[in-house]
């Protein structure tokens, strides 16, 4: 089994730390979701643990091999990023046709058939400059060069900006049969977490720079509870519960749990108890402003 391993990753702008010692291991065979606020950094990991950008401070490895100007481990790996008609790269004069048969030069596994496929499945037309194309368009570009690229270990940053429900729906589907059919392992960060949620192994949330929480999904919804009623009721029940988000209304208190190994719910007091999604998950944990 392939792992990815960072340790100690610092990434500093200027006089401002963006990524804060992180430490993460992905191993192959999973499909993780890597979710954050705005500016957490999340893309800088990204581009960071695939050699597209250097880190200030710590490593990157595949399988003990150094990441960084390693052409022999940059062969497995692929960061799909998010394609920008503003960033006046060469990338938007070039013709999606150009721009795919750059990526089949690149990635030593390219599967053309792949690539016609999924062009032919998403009705993209590859005779239209980049620049010309849509915010949805431009998704499935950055879709096809993951999905074709066939790299073991796959990035993919906001792969759903600017589709339509139909063709989010197409992505998902696509990923899960690629995901059967190799055991690739992709890592997909997204903004729209509802809808990866049930096809994420693994969750990794992001917050300030720092790995909040790496968890399998299935296990994080398991222990994760929305405790309301009366604020005294509820102080008794969650005193010794890992608690967050704590919402007040009169007299009325709501907060998150997080049930530790070997915790159980509290079935003593007049309290509601609900199970919580993926996404208010995700508020809880990193609504609040600082």
């Amino acid at each position: 089994m392939s792992k990815l391993v960072a340790k100690g990753i610092v990434k500093t702008y200027g006089n401002k730390d963006v990524l804060h010692g992180v430490d993460l291991e992905l191993e192959s065979g999973k499909i993780y979701g890597l979710i954050g606020r705005n500016g957490a950094g999340k893309t800088t990991l990204l581009s960071i643990l695939t050699s597209q950008n250097p880190a200030s401070a710590g490593t990157v490895t595949l399988d003990g091999q150094p990441v960084w100007e390693n052409p022999a481990v940059l062969e497995h790996l692929c960061f799909s990023r998010e394609l920008n008609q503003l960033s006046g790269g060469n990338a938007n004069t070039m013709k999606v046709k150009e721009y795919l048969n750059i990526a089949a030069t690149y990635f030593p596994y390219w599967d053309q058939k792949t690539a016609e496929r999924l062009i032919q499945k998403f009705g993209l037309d590859v005779k239209k400059r980049i620049d010309k194309l849509s915010k949805g368009m431009l998704s499935m570009v950055t879709i096809i060069v993951a999905l074709a690229s066939k790299a073991e270990f796959t990035f993919l940053d906001e792969p759903v900006a600017g589709l339509d429900v139909v063709a989010r729906e197409m992505f998902y589907e696509l990923l899960v049969e690629e995901f059967t059919e190799t055991g690739r392992t992709f890592v997909i960060s997204t903004h729209i977490i509802e809808e990866a949620a049930d096809v994420l192994e693994e969750v990794i949330i992001v917050d300030k720079g720092k790995i909040l929480l790496k968890e399998n999904t299935q296990e994080l919804l398991e222990r994760s509870y929305h405790i309301s009623g009366h604020e005294d009721e509820v102080n008794r029940a969650t005193a010794f519960l890992e608690v967050h988000h704590e919402e007040h209304l009169g007299r009325s208190k709501g907060v998150t749990v997080l049930l530790a190994p070997g915790q159980s719910l509290p079935d003593q007091y007049d309290v509601s108890i609900q199970k919580l999604s993926l996404q208010k998950v995700f508020v809880a944990l990193c609504g609040e402003e600082s």
